[in-house]
């Protein structure tokens, strides 16, 4: 059962994932369109860019005061959050399982 609910935390991972990979994008070509200074910022290929992740993770989508960039940015944040911690919660529950 432990590994069921272990599984059950990788498709969260994964559901995470495919929010990711939907907004994140959607950020970036926002950025791209209204915001130079952040693509000259971030440069090209943006998408794995430690800097760019940073930026997200750290919430500096909203010192931008534009209400669509934090509504493209904020889910992709919450993507990324759900990705570590369904992957970290998923990992314990797995060694849980080895001690069982």
């Amino acid at each position: 059962m432990i590994l069921f609910f272990a599984l059950c935390f990788v498709a969260t991972a994964f559901a995470g994932l495919c929010a990711f990979v939907i907004f994140w994008p959607l950020t970036l070509v926002h950025i791209r369109n209204r915001h130079a200074d952040l693509r000259a910022r971030f440069g090209e290929g943006a998408f794995l860019n430690p800097d760019a992740l940073r930026w997200l993770l750290g919430g500096g989508y909203r010192s931008a005061n534009d209400a669509n960039l934090s509504g493209l940015a904020g889910p992709a944040r919450i993507s990324v959050i759900v990705i570590a911690a369904a992957l970290a919660l998923a990992g314990l529950l797995w060694l849980v399982s080895l001690a069982v």
